[in-house]
C-alpha cells in the first residue's frame, strides 16, 4: 500500500518508520528543509510520563484570568486570539473537572510509558546519538506546604503506574548538587526514576535517516495545501510541487493539522499553544546540572543535553504566531540565573539560543491518533507538551491501526470518535 504522511516532525517520522517496517511504500511530505524543524526542534528535551497531567487541571480558569496580561505567566492567554478559541476553550474548561482530569492523566501516562518502552527497544536495535540520559527527572517546590497542595497529584501518578520518590530539600540537593546554592528556597520535591531526556531534534533526524536508509521517501520543501476528497476517501494531496497520490494518508502536521483536516471536512479540536526555550553552552561551568529539573512554581524546566543546558517552559495562547517574544525569553533567562547563581553572570551575558514553537494541543489534553470519517485518512496529532514523550509509541500505535493489527494499547481513549 502507498502511504503519504504529512509532516516530518517526531510524530510523522515515527509513524513512517513503523509503517515502512510493515512493508508499505511510505512517502513523507514536509514543508521545511529537513525533519524536526518545527515543534520538535528545541523543546524541553524531557521524556516524561511524569508530566502526563493535562494543562487544564482543576482550577485552570481562575489561574488563566489571574494571569491575563502577565508576561511572566506560566499560561498566558492573549486576548486577540479569544475568538478562535471559543468552542475549543469551552471544551478545554469542561475537561478540567476532576474526574475528566484524572482519566486524561491516566491515558496520557499509559501512552507515555509505552512510548518509552518502544524507544528503548529502538535504541537497542540501532545506534542513536541524541544527547540522551536515563537519569530520571525531578520536580522541586518552594512552598513549605507543597505536599499539602500536590499530594493528591502524587496519588494520581501512582495510580497511573508512574514511579516516584518524595524528597525533602536535602534529598533534592543530593539528587542535583547544582541546586545547593538555592537549597534554602526549596521545600521538597519529587523524583521520577523512569523518566529520560534527550535532544528531540537530534533524535528526529537520526530516526529519519534510519527510515530513509530502509526505504522511506522524504520530500522536503513541499507544502501541502489541501486534501482533495472523493466520496468517503481522500483521493490526493494538492501541494506546491503538484499532485501526490496514495492509497492512505496520515496527517501529522502538528498545529497545522486542523487547517488541513478542514479541507477534508473534518473539524479537529486542536489549537496551537506557543512554548519557549533558551539553550546555553554550559561546557565551562564548574558545577553543571546533571538531572533534568522542573521548578513547579515557575513552570520552567532545566534540561542538561550533553554540555548544553536547555531552559524551557511557559505556554502562550497566541494563535499561529511562532515568533518568540523577547520579554518571555528574558524571564526564562532570569529564572535560570536565579536557579543556578554560581553561573548567573555567564547566563546573563552569554547569548543563548532563543526559540519558540507551536505545540498542537487537544482540548482535553490527550492526543488524537487513528482513523477519521474519511476511510483512508488517519491522524497522529494533538500531543501538546508530550509530543517527545509519546512520539515513538504513537507511531507504533498509528501503524497498528492503519494495518489493522491488534494494538498493544486500547486505542479508544486517543480516537477522534471520543468527541462524537
Amino acid at each position: 500500500m502507498r502511504i503519504a504522511i504529512i509532516g516530518a516532525g517526531l510524530l510523522g517520522v515515527a509513524a513512517a518508520y513503523y509503517l515502512n517496517g510493515r512493508g508499505h511504500r511510505v512517502t513523507v511530505i514536509e514543508r521545511r528543509h529537513g525533519p524536526g524543524f518545527e515543534t520538535s526542534f528545541a523543546n524541553g528535551g524531557m521524556l516524561t510520563p511524569s508530566q502526563s497531567d493535562p494543562w487544564n487541571a482543576p482550577g485552570v480558569f481562575r489561574k488563566l484570568v489571574a494571569w491575563v496580561g502577565r508576561e511572566d505567566a506560566p499560561l498566558l492567554l492573549r486576548p486577540a486570539v479569544l475568538p478562535s478559541l471559543l468552542g475549543w476553550g469551552l471544551r478545554f474548561l469542561q475537561n478540567s473537572g476532576l474526574d475528566r482530569f484524572r482519566h486524561n492523566l491516566a491515558v496520557n501516562a499509559r501512552l507515555a510509558r509505552y512510548s518509552l518502552e518502544k524507544l528503548r527497544g529502538l535504541r537497542a536495535e540501532a545506534a542513536f546519538e541524541y544527547s540522551n540520559a536515563a537519569v530520571g527527572t525531578m520536580k522541586f517546590y518552594r512552598d513549605p506546604d507543597w505536599f499539602g497542595t500536590c499530594g493528591w497529584m502524587v496519588r494520581q501518578f501512582e495510580q497511573a503506574g508512574v514511579r516516584l520518590e518524595v524528597l525533602d530539600a536535602a534529598g533534592v540537593v543530593a539528587r542535583e548538587p547544582a541546586l545547593e546554592p538555592v537549597a534554602d528556597r526549596i521545600a521538597g520535591g519529587l523524583y521520577f526514576p523512569d523518566d529520560e531526556s534527550g535532544d528531540a531534534h537530534q533524535f528526529c533526524q537520526a530516526l529519519a535517516a534510519l527510515a530513509a536508509a530502509e526505504g522511506v521517501e522524504f520530500r522536503y520543501g513541499v507544502e501541502v495545501r489541501r486534501l482533495v476528497c472523493r466520496g468517503d476517501d481522500v483521493e490526493w494531496l494538492e501541494t506546491g510541487a503538484g499532485r501526490i497520490d496514495a492509497d492512505a494518508f496520515v496527517l501529522a502536521a502538528g498545529s497545522y493539522s486542523p487547517i488541513l483536516a478542514r479541507s477534508a471536512g473534518i473539524e479537529l479540536p486542536v489549537r496551537p499553544v506557543k512554548g519557549y526555550s533558551l539553550t546555553f553552552d554550559a561546557g565551562g561551568w564548574e558545577v553543571r546540572p546533571t538531572v533534568p529539573v522542573i521548578d513547579d512554581d515557575a513552570h520552567v524546566a532545566f534540561t542538561p543535553l550533553g554540555t548544553r543546558l536547555r531552559v524551557a517552559g511557559t505556554a502562550e495562547f497566541a494563535g499561529y504566531d511562532p515568533r518568540p517574544r523577547e520579554r518571555r525569553l528574558e524571564h526564562m533567562r532570569r529564572l535560570a540565573a536565579e536557579t543556578f547563581p554560581r553561573h548567573a553572570d555567564a547566563i546573563r551575558s552569554m547569548p543563548g539560543e532563543g526559540w519558540a514553537g507551536l505545540r498542537p494541543y487537544c482540548c482535553d489534553g490527550v492526543p488524537v491518533i487513528g482513523p477519521t470519517p474519511r476511510r483512508n485518512l488517519f491522524l497522529n496529532t494533538g500531543h501538546g507538551h508530550l509530543g517527545w514523550s509519546m512520539a515513538v509509541g504513537s507511531g507504533k500505535l498509528l501503524a497498528d491501526l492503519v494495518c489493522g493489527t491488534p494494538p498493544d494499547l486500547d486505542p479508544a481513549p486517543y480516537s477522534l470518535s471520543r468527541f462524537g
